[in-house]
């Protein structure tokens, strides 16, 4: 496997390089699932699939099995951009938007394939590999909720390859509930209708509300708020009729969850009333998780930590993320997150990653898959 990585790793890196400039917001996935579905069927592999949340799917031994393990990391990145994204090399730093979160991982995902394909390895238990679409933002999971749905029954535990090694494992699912919210009001003229009512001056009442309010306190729990956009009016000199942002809350605690969201109801109905209108849509939902066999987990758990820790040189933290994972654990799967590379800046367009992690990280990967092979 050393070997075979050490002689491959400039085509390795290449495709990293090649894969990272392809623009890929989420619900916009089409040119990456186009070229990783022509790299795996050049590099030999039949039975690639592509479903209708634009996932990329290649089942191993998986025919009329219950048992199978999932392999995926996803191919949409946080910008919007449709065009191709810059990349740069420089002192042992591979730089781009997105090259890290979630592409090295996803590139991993198809060179360990390749490897399978060119050792004509035959799985002794089914593997599932995914490359899938929709893991950030607004994208709500697609990619994943339709993996899901596509296998009911059939998924044994999900290894999610997104994030750093040195950020360790997330063994614990954080849930939100994503808000937009609209603010209406009658407006006018700034001189002549001063005195009306103000549609941004009512939603920065909200938000000031807001950002009072109570958190959960009991313990082993996280929970924060945010307002991440705002947007409205139309001139300076004239009365906003129409605002709206873009407000979330996120929790690993289920219970601290509901909290949020009965708050916020409550917030809203404080703050409404003649002057304005509010009007609200839950435009993303992500659950915490759910009851997994403790058994079951802990295997997962102890068979990925012991990997990444060997890697990493010391043992390898657990903690709480928002991943693909959450909708598996929900489901009573168990499912673990980690990546395959370390850097930094993710959700940047600054990001980066150490070419020199790079190798370590697929050997890791490489090592867990082949653990399903004969």
């Amino acid at each position: 496997m050393k070997t075979w990585i050490d002689a491959h790793f400039e085509e390795h890196l290449k495709l990293l390089k090649t894969l990272a400039a392809i623009p890929a917001p989420s619900h916009q996935e089409d040119q990456r699932v186009a070229f990783i579905k022509d790299y795996l069927e050049t590099a030999g592999a039949s039975g690639v699939m592509v479903d209708e949340a634009k996932n990329v799917l290649l089942p191993l031994g998986c025919e009329g099995r219950d048992d199978i393990t999932v392999y995926m990391a996803h191919t949409d990145v946080v910008f919007p951009d449709l065009t191709p994204l810059p990349v740069a090399e420089a002192e042992g730093k591979l730089y781009a938007p997105g090259v890290g979160d979630d592409t090295a991982n996803v590139v991993a995902i198809m060179s360990i394939i390749r490897y399978v394909l060119e050792q004509s390895l035959v799985p002794r238990e089914p593997v599932l590999f995914v490359l899938n679409s929709c893991e950030e933002g607004l994208g709500n999971l697609k990619g994943v909720r339709q993996l899901m749905k596509d296998y009911a029954g059939r998924i044994k535990e999900v290894i999610s390859f997104d994030g750093t090694m040195a950020g360790g494992l997330v063994t614990r699912a954080v849930g939100s509930e994503r808000w937009r919210v609209k603010v209406s009001t009658i407006g006018g003229h700034s001189y002549s209708a001063f005195g009306n009512p103000n549609a941004i001056h009512h939603l920065a009442l909200l938000i000031e509300r807001l950002y009072r309010q109570n958190l959960p306190d009991w313990a082993d729990q996280k929970t924060t708020y945010n307002v991440g956009t705002i947007s409205g009016g139309t001139t300076v000199n004239s009365i906003a009729q129409h605002a709206e942002m873009l407000y979330e809350y996120r929790s690993d605690d289920e219970k601290a969850l509901a909290m949020m969201r009965e708050q916020f109801q409550q917030i809203l109905a404080e703050q409404a009333g003649a002057d304005a209108q509010f009007e609200t849509e839950l435009i993303g939902q992500r659950p915490c998780g759910g009851a997994v066999n403790p058994e079951a987990r802990q295997a997962l758990w102890d068979r990925c930590g012991e990997a990444l820790s060997a890697t990493l040189g010391h043992p390898a933290p657990h903690r709480s993320s928002s991943t693909d994972a959450n909708i598996p654990l929900s489901l009573g799967i168990p499912a673990v997150t980690f990546g395959l590379y370390n850097g930094d800046g993710e959700h940047t367009r600054e990001e980066w990653l150490e070419i020199n992690s790079l190798k370590p990280g697929l050997a890791l990967g490489m090592g867990l898959v082949l653990g399903h092979f004969g």
